[in-house]
């Protein structure tokens, strides 16, 4: 679309050089992580104040230009993305912690603030933020997103750490949900609507957040199993034994050879399961006796402890970086990344399923996942612009999806749903949709909020 000449006099008026239509700036702002592809926006702006952003969506809204949010652009469904162009808010600027209140085991802080930043600021505290999706992404992202990631089995997700918002409605108007308190039943929970919302009801301008305590002690460790059902079975049989993991995640023998290449790491080409324990020193080590015990009955083997803070860090940054190391996998490629969640009690029959999905159709595609709460992914690589590529991983994707769906999972688990899951929406949620296109109504009746994301039309 094309913005009109008063608005763009506007926003420079206002902003300075915090306007831009610079094709290279626009450029930036049309990256994607995975396959997904859009235009360029419009005009990129970046605010540092919630007054200035409630300045920019009530004028965009005066004049029916698309908003789309940006955090640090690390999302995998494309919610950052302008398909019908508009003007990308990028708030990146507003990275300030504004509080910590440690006695409440709360900090409150502006969107642009990383995940890493933020537990930087925590060391002297006791305390951390455990959400931990890998990409060093914005909270304001996660929260937009509702995401997770490896320490999720224990401390749960960003749904569950968010305690309060300030955020912009479409017109302009700001708003403030949730409280500091622990709990509380006066209304609406508008904060948990809010969380997950993709930036298509408001922009979020701060977050409260819920911290925890540092464990006393960390045990990490990688083990091997001859078979993707045995190690598959092992994650079920040790959470429904209570064993308090920390992390447990999963790679099949792909990741475990894209770890070797990408890494310099020398895992056998096995199924294996990444675990860690927190705790005190005593709990820590009768936990991981109880599931080295498990694995064994599972045929795991090849027990690999990371005994030093430099040895965990080096294995989880190896998991971490798994999306670019199973790229590596095939030079030049990029992916369809598929994202389900299912009851503990599918989760094996499911990975097995999507292995042979795989198989047949005879793609190259690693698996691996939050098993701890049923969330696994398969990095499905393709050939970038091949459509018939594109078309056979995506016809994976639909397929995981419908199991997920008929088993009581759900079509994402952490990454949202952006472009790329939006029409699977109305399969899982069925005429639940109507209610959710309603609310988006009432809040963004003319339709500028991140169009084209999240509510199938």
């Amino acid at each position: 679309m094309t913005i009109p000449e008063h608005v763009t006099d506007e926003l420079a008026a206002r902003l300075g050089d915090r306007f831009s239509v610079a094709l290279a700036e626009r450029n930036l702002h049309a990256q994607s992580e995975s396959f997904h592809r859009a235009p360029p926006p419009d005009a990129v702006v970046w605010p540092e104040t919630t007054a200035e952003v409630s300045f920019i969506l009530s004028l965009c809204n005066s004049n029916d230009i698309p908003v789309i949010g940006w955090g640090t652009g690390t999302s995998l469904e494309a919610q950052a993305l302008a398909p019908q162009g508009g003007i990308t808010l990028d708030l990146s600027r507003m990275d300030r912690v504004v509080e910590l209140r440690p006695e409440d085991m709360l900090a409150v802080v502006q969107p642009g603030v990383t995940r890493e930043a933020l537990n930087a600021d925590l060391r002297a505290t006791g305390l951390f933020f455990p959400v931990d999706p890998g990409a060093n992404a914005s909270l304001g992202g996660m929260a937009s997103t509702r995401a997770s990631g490896t320490t999720a089995v224990r401390y749960g997700t960003m749904r569950d750490n968010v305690l309060a918002l300030e955020a912009v409605l479409a017109d302009g108007r700001v708003i403030r949900t949730g409280t500091r308190a622990a709990k509380s039943s006066a209304g609406y929970d508008l904060t948990g609507l809010l969380v997950g919302s993709e930036g298509t009801l408001a922009i979020i301008t701060e977050l409260t957040l819920r911290l925890h305590g540092q464990p006393d002690d960390v045990a990490a460790a990688v083990c091997a199993f001859d078979t993707l059902e045995d190690a598959v079975e092992c994650v079920t049989a040790t959470i429904q034994s209570g064993i308090p993991m920390a992390r447990i995640e999963f790679i099949d023998d792909d990741t475990a050879r894209a770890f070797n290449h990408y890494a310099g790491a020398e895992l056998p080409e096995k199924p294996h399961l990444l675990i860690e324990f927190h705790g005190s020193a005593e709990s820590v080590r009768a936990d991981a006796a109880r599931f080295g015990d498990i694995a064994g009955d599972f045929g795991g083997h090849g027990f690999d402890w990371a005994t030093t803070a430099e040895d965990r860090t080096r294995l989880w940054k190896m998991r971490h970086g798994a999306y670019p190391a199973c790229l590596s996998l095939r030079p030049g490629a990029t992916a369809v990344v598929t994202d389900i969640c299912v009851p503990m009690s599918e989760l094996a029959a499911a990975v097995a399923a999507a292995r042979d999905d795989i198989r047949a159709e005879g793609m190259l595609g690693p698996i691996l996942g939050h098993v701890g709460d049923g969330n696994f992914h398969a990095t499905l690589l393709v050939e970038s612009g091949n459509d018939a590529e594109i078309a056979s991983a995506k016809r994976i994707a639909h397929r995981m999806a419908e199991r997920a769906i008929a088993v009581g999972g759900t079509i994402t688990g952490e990454h949202g749903v952006g472009l790329g899951k939006r029409p699977l929406m109305r399969d899982q949620h069925g005429d639940a949709i109507e209610v959710m296109a309603a609310i988006k109504s009432a809040l963004d009746p003319n339709g500028i909020m991140n169009p084209g994301k999240l509510i199938p039309d």
